[in-house]
């Protein structure tokens, strides 16, 4: 039940200056990253700023993804919550739409304990057919969900892959030697797409896809393909920019990039604001750096 190997963009929500979605926008995104490579998408992640969505707006927003897709690639869509039933719904509602399969985050701010992670998505994984992804970002969410916990899920037939934006390689190497080999590891963090596949992820989800979509689809096919050195090469290419887009909390740096590419202008919902003037002049100059910008 694999989704997909390669690079699944987390992409943007656009907001017009009245704070509502931009479709229009929204559909010039997904072409963009289509025509460039992008193996699969990802919407109503972290960076499609679900937490301030409506759940009306998901299922628009979703639905309208899945429409303009219509099948050229595979649309995975966010559903988690840190309460176990509203995430049913969504869920229930997601494969309703037609996605094909779901990215659900651990909870958060309630958390809970990793028996309470196993029963949350046991029950989650029992409520659809869709294929799952679970989605552990300690950073966001206080709390880690542990490769033992992660080896338990994976015995659950629905239940195919892992996106591991903890930052800790160690933990991903464990999860790796005790997981099965069809048991799917991604990266959330763009700057350890490289390492992840050395030991055998199988691509990244990810944030600056939303602006070089081909290059992070090549530094994991390139790997893929037996190119080590190139896609090494590749990886290291993106670290400045990556650091930009990352000098505040995302997706705000990346929005104001596809902003300043002409994809959509970068509104926000609070408490996520405009970025900050002084960081605005490190990401021109990283983009400058990269040959994005003149």
């Amino acid at each position: 039940m694999s989704i997909f190997t390669g690079s699944g963009v987390a992409i943007v929500t656009p907001f017009k200056e009245d704070k509502t979605v931009d479709f229009e926008a929204f559909e010039r995104l997904i072409n963009f990253q289509i025509e460039n490579g992008t193996d699969a998408i990802i919407v109503c992640g972290t960076t499609g700023e679900p937490s301030t969505l409506t759940d009306e707006e998901k299922f628009q927003v979703i639905k309208f993804c899945v429409e303009k897709v219509n099948k050229r690639v595979p649309v995975i869509a966010g559903a988690g919550s840190n309460n176990t039933m509203h995430s049913v719904s969504l869920c229930k509602k997601c494969e309703e739409i037609g996605v094909d399969g779901l990215l659900i985050v651990t909870p958060y701010y309630n958390k809970t304990t990793q028996q309470g992670i196993i029963n949350h998505y046991k029950i989650l994984a029992q409520s659809v057919k869709l294929p799952i992804i679970l989605y552990n970002v300690p950073s966001r969410t206080g709390l880690n969900m542990l490769p033992k916990t992660v080896l338990e899920l994976s015995k659950i037939d629905n239940i195919v892959g892992v996106k591991e934006a903890s930052g800790n390689i160690s933990q991903v190497v464990e999860i790796a030697s005790i997981c099965d080999k069809d048991f799917y590891i991604y990266s959330g963090n763009d700057n350890q797409i490289v390492p992840i596949l050395s030991i055998g992820g199988k691509g990244v989800i990810s944030v600056m896809a939303n602006i070089i979509p081909e290059d992070t689809h090549n530094i994991v096919q390139s790997f893929l393909d037996g190119n080590i050195e190139e896609s090494k090469n590749l990886q290291l290419s993106t670290v400045e920019l990556n650091n930009a887009l990352f000098c505040e909390v995302s997706p705000i740096p990346v929005k104001t990039a596809l902003d300043i590419l002409g994809y959509g202008k970068a509104y926000f919902r609070e408490p996520l604001v405009d970025m900050e003037e002084k960081d605005v002049i490190i990401l021109k100059e990283a983009m400058k750096n990269y040959g994005l910008i003149k």
